[in-house]
């Protein structure tokens, strides 16, 4: 069963770059989290209502909320919002790789020579991506939307190690995290001005994300990796790969060898250096 968790998840998780896509052609990034975000709270709270409990632990998911949802996928659905889906979806692949190197600072990891070519191989394909092939040119045709892509990297690596201070329950945690994450963001589209109430299609849109993204996904992924890691962890580098796809198809994107290219020089590093 643990198997078909684990597939579960990693098909839905390739079909999520293309929902942020379409979404984003009715709504902003904000509104856009807002709803997705308020949608994953539902599931969370409906699934924690049986347990429901006040403790002092929950507090956590106060700043952890700020972290994630408001600043990773303000970030993450920003990039998506300047650049081409296969570009956004390839740079915020590169958080394992990111994991790494705050490791080093916050976790005293000391990074060995294979971690090093990993390290080297991998962000040598990001810079593939983001240069569409042309990498002693340094071209970049939205150079905010390649920082906002590396950036979301960054913050969910950020946000990963300090999920691992947090022992609470998946569900408690998730839940107290997007009712302080949804009231941060429904304050900050309040204060930007657009707190319009998307078409049809966006709300579907935020809704599949809320689900498929932020909600259900994860929960067949703790099942996945509980049955069985090895199998769990080598299915996932297929994501970014089938994400392609479904770019390809469901978005209309014409798929770039670069983007190929450097995506395969991602997970190769991440490959290589993993430990």
């Amino acid at each position: 069963m643990s198997r078909k968790h684990a597939v579960g998840a990693v098909l839905l998780w390739s079909t999520v770059a293309s929902a942020f896509k379409l979404s984003l052609r009715y709504m902003s990034p904000l509104q856009l989290l807002l709803y997705a975000s308020l949608t994953s709270l539902i599931v969370f709270g409906f699934l924690y209502s049986r347990e429901f409990s006040l403790r002092k632990e929950n507090l956590r998911s106060a700043y952890l909320g700020l972290i994630n949802p408001l600043l990773y996928y303000t970030v993450l659905f920003s990039a998506y919002d300047r650049l081409p889906a296969q570009e956004a979806q390839a740079l915020n692949y590169t958080w394992p790789l990111m994991l790494v190197l705050l490791s080093i600072p916050l976790l005293g990891k000391r990074p060995g020579a294979r971690t090093v070519l990993g390290l080297f191989i991998g962000f040598l394909g990001a810079l593939v991506v983001a240069t569409k092939g042309n990498i002693t040119g340094l071209n970049f045709s939205d150079p905010v939307g390649v920082a906002l892509g590396l950036g979301s990297a960054v913050i969910w690596a950020s946000y990963w190690i300090l999920n691992l201070r947090d022992d609470r329950p998946l569900i408690e945690k998730m839940f107290w995290n997007f009712l302080f994450g949804f009231a941060y963001v429904s304050v900050v589209l309040a204060l930007s001005g657009r707190p319009a109430v998307p078409p049809a299609e966006g709300l579907v849109g935020a809704a599949y994300v809320g689900l498929f993204e932020m909600g259900i996904t994860f929960l067949l992924w703790y099942r996945a990796v509980e049955g069985d890691m090895a199998f769990a962890s080598n299915l996932a580098y297929l994501v970014p790969f089938l994400s392609l796809f479904f770019i390809s198809l469901v978005v209309g994107e014409g798929i770039v060898p670069a983007t190929v290219l450097g995506l395969a020089m991602i997970v190769g590093g991440i490959i290589i250096g993993k430990r």
